[in-house]
Parts: structure tokens; C-alpha cells; sequence
């Protein structure tokens, strides 16, 4: 009787210490505008717990446009999947980072894409960029990519047409910058509308009440991104 408790406890030991069997899928973590990876860094572990294999890439964000970004980042966190011989490479975005990923989608294929989170995304551009576009010192704040971001017709994101493979978007409706938020229908999250964060053809929409800066920070966030990456649905 003793052996067989005994024996039960090992086997319970060994259930808690082994680790949950590895995914043959990646995701690509793309932070935002004058952010760095560090800024996703909270996701990491939440995949990794999951068996995901995780690439969190880092890219100058304030040093090039959307055009040459989207080819630098995306195909950085690509290449890292690919050595890992995922089966399935999946994105969860911050801000720019998902316009990136919808650039590159626009001009290349990726037999391997799975689903797509996007925190956050200024998908239809943010009226801050119409507004502030052309005050001295917010170009040099925020490079070339952020002057792309605005809402008129020659706009990054206007050029963009809709999605044709599995988007979740998750809003913000809180914001910690009620200056940036005059310029911004409500509800905002303090750099875009919740209106303009949605994209034609996405498979899933959530709001949350969370702002801009920390969307990716933020717990309930972070389950519903895994929820969307797993399901293709968010959880209500």
C-alpha cells in the first residue's frame, strides 16, 4: 500500500514538472511605434506556456517606413519560425505592427500563415497623425512610419484593402492621454478610435478597457489573444 502511494505521488510530481508538449507553431510578436521587444515581452511566457514557439522581434520602428519595415520585421520573425520548423506561423501585433503585417501580406505570400492578433491597430490610421502631422518635432518623434499613419486617402493604411485570412482586433476604450484624445472620436485609447481599428474582413472584434501604451501589458489582453491564436475566436 505504502509502494502504491508512493508511486502515485511520483506520477503526480511528474505531471506538475513536465512541461505541456511543444507546438509545431510559431508566433511572431511585432511591437509598435518608438517601442522595442522588450514591450511584448509579457507575451512570451503566456505562449510559451501554451507549447508555442515564440519569436519576438525587434525592428527600428523610427528609422524607416512602413514599406521597408514591414519586409525588415515580418521576414525576421519569419526566418525564426522557419528554423524551428513551425507548420503554422501566427502574429500578434501592437499598434503599427499590425499594419506591417498587413503591408506584407498585401505583396507576399506566406504558405505558412496561421491567425492574426492585432492590439490596438490604426487600421483606418489615427486622426492624432492628420492633426499633429506637421508640428515641429512629432516627425522626428516618430519617423517615417508614424507620418503614414494618418486617415486621407494617401495614407499606408487607406492603400490597404480588406483581410482575406483569420484577423482578431482587439480595441481599447480607456485612455491615459486625454490631450492626444481631443484630437480622437470617442471612444479612443488615447492614439486611435475604436472605429478606426477595425479592418474589412477581420473574423473577430473585442473591446476592451484598456489603453494605447499598455493594451499588450494587460492580462485580459493577453487571454484573448491566446484565445483567438487557439480558437480563431475571442471569449466572451
Amino acid at each position: 500500500m505504502v509502494g502504491k502511494n508512493i508511486l502515485a505521488v511520483l506520477v503526480t510530481i511528474s505531471s506538475i514538472v513536465t512541461p505541456s508538449p511543444v507546438s509545431a507553431d510559431c508566433v511572431v510578436l511585432l511591437h509598435g511605434l518608438a517601442r522595442t521587444s522588450k514591450s511584448m515581452s509579457k507575451l512570451v511566457p503566456a505562449f510559451e506556456a501554451r507549447g508555442f514557439r515564440v519569436a519576438n522581434v525587434d525592428y527600428p520602428s523610427r528609422k524607416k517606413p512602413v514599406e521597408e519595415l514591414a519586409q525588415i520585421a515580418v521576414e525576421k520573425g519569419v526566418d525564426q519560425c522557419e528554423v524551428e520548423a513551425a507548420e503554422k506561423i501566427h502574429f500578434v501585433t501592437h499598434s503599427l505592427g499590425g499594419i506591417l503585417v498587413r503591408y506584407y501580406l498585401s505583396h507576399q505570400q506566406l504558405p505558412q500563415l496561421g491567425r492574426v492578433v492585432m492590439l490596438a491597430p490604426p487600421n483606418k490610421g489615427s486622426e492624432v497623425v492628420d492633426n499633429l502631422g506637421r508640428v515641429p518635432g512629432y516627425s522626428l518623434l516618430n519617423g517615417p512610419a508614424g507620418m503614414q499613419l494618418g486617415t486621407d486617402a494617401a495614407s499606408i493604411p487607406s492603400s490597404l484593402g480588406p483581410v482575406t485570412y483569420p484577423v482578431g482586433v482587439v480595441a481599447g476604450t480607456r485612455t491615459i492621454n486625454f490631450l492626444l484624445s481631443q484630437f480622437l472620436p470617442n471612444p479612443d485609447d488615447g492614439k486611435v478610435s475604436v472605429e478606426n481599428t477595425k479592418v474589412e474582413g477581420m473574423a473577430d472584434f473585442i473591446e476592451l478597457p484598456v489603453s494605447h501604451p499598455f493594451i499588450m501589458r494587460e492580462d485580459i489582453a493577453i487571454q484573448q489573444a491566446l484565445a483567438f491564436i487557439a480558437t480563431g475566436e475571442f471569449t466572451r
